[in-house]
């Protein structure tokens, strides 16, 4: 019983340890509001558009927000509709797949 309780904090801690790595410019930025309401916000602030979606769980999915002029957001939306932006920031390129590239 105790192990799921110990799981999370050392996941919660090894998180806090990894994002004090990246740079300033990649600081977690952590705002959260309605899904829709932070789509419409990148579309016509930053002209953001959905480039990729994964799945982290059954409560939870990542999506990938990136404009033409490389700006990118990164937000984690949860099952009941509400999204936090994890991360922001400028000079996104999306690497073609061709030969000798792995996927």
């Amino acid at each position: 019983m105790a192990r799921k309780p110990i799981r999370s904090f050392i996941r919660f801690a090894l998180m806090a340890l990894a994002l004090t790595a990246y740079p300033a410019a990649a600081q977690p930025v952590l705002n959260c509001a309605e899904h829709s309401k932070i789509v419409e916000f990148l579309g016509s602030h930053y002209s953001e558009t959905l480039q990729a979606i994964g799945l982290i769980n059954d409560a939870a999915i990542l999506e990938v927000y990136v404009s033409k002029g490389g700006s990118w957001t990164i937000l984690v939306t949860n099952v009941s509709g509400r999204s936090c932006v994890v991360f922001a920031g400028q000079n996104w390129e999306t690497l073609p797949i061709g030969p000798g590239l792995k996927t």
